[in-house]
Order: C-alpha cells, then structure tokens, then sequence
C-alpha cells in the first residue's frame, strides 16, 4: 500500500521527530496551516493503512511510525525500477546516471559504493 502526497508529507516529520502530537503535527505545516480535521483526516488513513499508530496520552494521542522511512522508500524504488524500467536495475542504473547531471565526483562515489556491495555478497 502506498501514501498520498499528503500523507506522505506528514510522515516524513513522524520519521524525522520519531513521534508527534496534534499539536507538533501542525507546526510542522507552514502557514496557512490545515484545520486540525484535515491533519486528523490524514492521521486516520495513515493508521488504516498500517504506516502510523497513537499511544493516548489523556486526552490526546502521540502519534508514531510503524513503517521505517528505508523500508517505504527501498520498495517505492523497487517499484519504480518494475513499472517504468521493466524491471531493468540496469536501465534504471543508466538513466539516472544520465538524466541527473551527477558530477564525476559523485559518479565516483556511487562507484565506490557498488564495489563495496560488490565485495560484501
């Protein structure tokens, strides 16, 4: 299952502060900030997705990620490399060491990386 837009804005502050009331969730918006239904709206999806969960805290609730941030992200990649480079790691390699204006530095440092992969399996 996959996140919205919305949803995925605010899980980024849950992965980065860990956890979250109302209250911090809405500062991390910037003005004009959402109605607290909205956020609320949002939270609830969230949960019934299975990415979020709350702890009650009187009466409100501290919210907190149940899915890691390199968990969603490593099969959002996985899924792009299937639907738009038939499944092609290597066609996926090549078109974003192409069309990302990588310097050669950089281009170095991902050689480095995958020789180190290379190495370790």
């Amino acid at each position: 299952m996959q996140l919205s837009k919305t949803e995925e804005q605010l899980m980024q502050y849950l992965w980065k502060k860990k956890k979250g009331f109302m209250k911090d969730l809405l500062k991390f918006y910037p003005e004009p900030k959402p109605a607290t239904t909205t956020v609320a709206t949002l939270l609830k999806r969230m949960k019934d997705k299975g990415f979020i969960d709350y702890k009650p805290s009187g009466k409100s609730r501290e919210y907190f990620p149940l899915v890691k941030k390199k968990d969603y992200f490593s099969k959002h990649v996985n899924n792009l490399i299937k639907n738009f480079f038939n499944d092609s790691s290597s066609q996926f390699a090549s078109f974003f060491t192409k069309e990302t204006n990588l310097s050669k530095e950089q281009l170095e440092d991902l050689r480095a990386i995958i020789d180190n992969e290379i190495e370790n399996r």
